[in-house]
């Protein structure tokens, strides 16, 4: 192994490893996404069918895929909290799982080189 790839793997290995101790921080993890929504109720003689400002809510509603199917649901200003923070964990952790594949690949190529 030539001095430049064996640096580049020791740079690599690195990075690695600080991905590793970033992952213990996380605790719940949701993909999705949270969607604050003001609704109209239906009601011909309410004032939400002609006045946008007098919506009900806010309420609202976590879209995730479920079996390959898209999903919506309504939660609680509680739940929607903890959501927020299990999506941008979810986010979070793909990134660093993308980094890392990046740098998996980098080793690869540089302990074996492609042939010609």
């Amino acid at each position: 192994m030539t001095l430049p790839s064996k640096r580049a793997v020791e740079r690599a290995r690195a990075r690695i490893e600080r991905i590793r101790a970033a992952l213990p921080e996380f605790d719940l993890v949701c993909s999705g996404t949270l969607v604050r929504r003001m609704m109209t109720c239906g009601k011909p003689n309410c004032r939400c069918a002609s006045d946008p400002d007098a919506r009900h809510g806010p309420y609202w509603q976590w879209g995730h895929m479920r079996s390959g199917k898209p999903t919506h649901r309504h939660v609680s200003e509680q739940q929607a909290l903890v959501l927020r923070q299990a999506i941008d964990n979810y986010r979070r952790i793909k990134k660093l799982l993308k980094a890392w594949e990046e740098n998996t690949e980098e080793i690869i190529d540089a302990l074996h080189p492609p042939q010609p």
